[in-house]
């Protein structure tokens, strides 16, 4: 279990267009909520910065902005950008300017794990430390965050060796913590006869080449995910939706993993360097073998008593490996993910960071990482928002909790 850290406030930053709830939109939504439910779980005080509509199951306080409100003529100069675009730049600048002020003192480490430039870029003016986990490889926004910071105001991670070797040349020194899964939300499932796709349904995730491949290894297959790109599905899965090949839509969170641990085999298709592959993780945690393209960290999850990886884009080696992992033991396949794709190995790896950060800035260790005092429990529940609601001096509002005392206490911290 992870060691408890009563009283440790963490910020989680994440993205401003996606709530953080099921089903959810994507890997880093799913790898933010299971974080967020880990470290309440190891008694921190965890407060969400997300899209409106986060699940307040969480157990989350919220950091909450206000909406952009221009007036006519800034919405009709020839300079306006995109709305979702110039939504994202004032959410994340209110964010980042009421942290730089007095709401930083509410938090012990803030968490960034937005794909926006803004945190990055405005992290050197924190006085609370941040670590920022990167989901993806290298964006031209973030680059020029990090190039063009005054200092390094952030430590990184990334979630697989393939994406730290990409970053390593931008962002220096990175450490790697692998994505995990909680088996509880994963359990063990019996198999079946279909082979599962699942995930985001996009041209970079190629279902398309998995329904192939089902076809030539003769065998049913069901996707299941959010249709993110309509031409895609339209032209390239739509028409392949034929006799054993299904589509189970965007299905909740319970739906499916008994749909992943109710499958043969799962497929993992993409058509780009994947950072990490979550769904890998959460089938072999059902005990559903997997067979996936050799493409970015992928390989660092898959090995051959849990599955087969297999040439980039060979349907044909998909088709004749999906033939031989549904005959793998699935107590051995959950196993290995028990072992390598773990949440509370996860959380724990991410609490010792944390440690590390705060023992930094301040010159002390922090007991609550270090001791844990008996009958603790969680906070209780919140949820998050960009409030529709809020008026225009709202600006940045920061839930308190009872009690709870800032590791600086009475000392400033530095930059």
């Amino acid at each position: 279990m992870t060691t408890a850290v009563p009283g440790l406030r963490v910020a989680l930053i994440a993205s401003n267009r996606y709530p953080i709830r099921q089903p959810f939109a994507g890997g880093l939504e799913a790898h933010v909520c299971q974080l967020a439910r880990g470290l309440a779980e190891a008694g921190c005080q965890v407060t969400l910065f997300a899209a409106a509509g986060s699940d307040p199951a969480l157990g989350c306080g919220t950091l909450e902005v206000r909406p952009l409100g221009l007036s006519e003529a800034a919405r009709h100069d020839v300079s306006m950008p995109p709305a979702a675009f110039m939504a994202d730049h004032h959410a994340y600048l209110s964010l980042m300017l009421g942290l730089a002020g007095s709401a930083g003192a509410d938090f012990d480490i803030i968490h960034n794990h937005s794909l926006h430039y803004l945190p990055v870029a405005m992290a050197p003016t924190l006085r609370t430390p941040m670590l920022t986990t990167v989901h993806t490889p290298p964006t031209p926004w973030l680059e020029s965050a990090i190039d063009a910071a005054v200092s390094t105001g952030t430590r990184f991670a990334a979630v697989s060796g393939h994406t730290a070797a990409a970053w390593k040349d931008v962002a220096g020194q990175i450490t790697v913590v692998p994505n995990g899964v909680d088996s509880r939300q994963w359990p063990l499932g019996p198999g079946g006869k279909s082979l599962v796709w699942f995930g985001r349904i996009t041209a970079e995730k190629a279902p398309h080449l998995a329904i192939d491949a089902a076809r030539r290894a003769g065998l049913p297959l069901v996707l299941a995910g959010p249709v993110c790109d309509d031409g895609y599905f339209a032209r390239h899965v739509r028409p392949r939706l034929l006799g054993d090949i299904g589509y189970a839509g965007h299905v909740d969170h319970d739906r499916l993993a008994d749909l992943v641990g109710n499958s043969a085999a799962a497929l993992v298709t993409p058509a780009w360097d994947e950072p990490y592959g979550l769904v890998v993780a959460e089938a072999m945690m059902c005990g559903t073998p997997v067979v996936a393209f050799d493409r970015g960290g992928v390989p660092e999850v898959v090995d051959d008593r849990s599955g087969r990886i297999v040439a980039a884009g060979d349907v044909d080696a998909m088709a004749a490996a999906a033939r031989e992992v549904i005959l793998l033991p699935r107590e051995q396949v959950r196993a290995h993910a028990i072992a390598h794709c773990s949440a509370t190995a996860m959380v724990a790896t991410y609490l010792e960071m944390y440690r590390q950060m705060i023992d930094d800035t301040t010159g002390m260790p922090d007991d609550r990482l270090l001791h844990s005092p008996r009958g603790f429990r969680a906070s209780g529940a919140g949820g998050q928002c960009l409030r529709g609601d809020a008026s225009p001096g709202d600006g940045l509002d920061v839930p308190g909790y009872p009690g709870a005392t800032s590791v600086f206490g009475d000392r400033e911290a530095t930059a």
